[in-house]
């Protein structure tokens, strides 16, 4: 049971490269509150955080960078190489990750929480969950994934995404399961239907502001139907230094949001924007 009243908090995982961050986004676009719990984790050791020195003492000089961050990429490979050194590092990290979400998940106003974690059903965040959704994509698309986004090479894309549990074992305790196998319209009906559940009156209201003769100007979020017009506009007001389709638009919804500025139903302004633990910015403003 969650220890958050008033609070439905689902936890949302899957191995690795299977698209949690995408889901995660889609939901957050949908209006839930999200918490990135990997994305924390890396930072409770970066220079001057509680777990950099712990890490350090841990696994020694060699695993810090030139700059004296910890080289993820090193930690990486030492962790998923040896089954002790991984515990070592989840003892130190996971306490550290498990307070910061319980700070972000009472100070959200939104009374749906998503957390993403891809070691949810180990730790001690599973047992104050109300929902567990598991995120499902064949070995393949996984193997491709790291090895366009991650610069992986083919053995090692293939070892990283077998040293992990198998999938079935998360989405034997899931109570929802998204398979994602690559299209993103899919995807986003698959996650609308299931957070339809969770939220029937989930569809937002666009906010609409009265300007007069000059017409009628309303701002709302922008949804993956939205998503030619939006590459069209960008395209168009970048004088084509940014030259997007469809795809493109749909592709960056794992990364940012969009809002819409419409003067009578007109597309005339998009804000491009993006939140990660409480950091906002706004990269795209046309």
């Amino acid at each position: 049971m969650s220890k958050w009243p008033g609070k439905y908090v689902i936890g949302l995982t899957g191995n690795i490269a299977t698209g949690k961050s995408v889901v995660r986004k889609m939901l957050e676009h949908l209006g839930a509150y999200t918490i990135d719990a990997d994305a924390l984790a890396h930072r409770t050791y970066a220079k001057g955080a509680p777990a950099y020195q712990m890490v350090v003492d841990t696994f020694g000089q060699w695993v810090l960078g030139p700059d004296g961050q910890v080289d993820r990429a090193k930690l990486g490979r030492l962790a998923f190489s040896d089954l002790e050194a991984l515990k070592q590092l989840e003892a130190i990290v996971h306490p550290l990750v498990e307070q910061a979400v319980d700070i972000m998940v009472r100070r959200a106003s939104q009374k749906v929480i998503v957390i993403e974690a891809i070691k949810l059903l180990e730790g001690g965040l599973r047992q104050h969950l109300d929902s567990v959704w598991v995120v499902y994509a064949p070995e393949e698309i996984q193997v491709e994934r790291l090895i366009r986004k991650r610069d992986m090479g083919q053995e090692e894309a293939l070892a990283r995404v077998r040293s992990q549990s198998p999938q079935e074992d998360k989405i034997s305790a899931a109570r929802v399961v998204v398979r994602n196998t690559g299209s993103y319209e899919e995807l986003w009906k698959q996650v609308t239907a299931a957070w339809k559940a969770v939220s029937p009156s989930a569809e937002t209201v666009p906010l609409t502001l009265k300007q007069g003769p000059k017409g009628e100007f309303a701002v709302q979020r922008g949804k993956p139907r939205n998503s030619e017009e939006i590459a069209a506009l960008i395209t168009r007001l970048s004088g084509g230094r940014q030259n997007l389709s469809a795809e493109d638009v749909m592709a960056a919804v794992g990364e940012k949001a969009y809002l819409l500025l419409q003067l009578d139903n007109r597309l005339v302004g998009v804000a491009g924007w993006q939140v990660e633990n409480l950091v906002a910015r706004v990269p795209d403003l046309y």
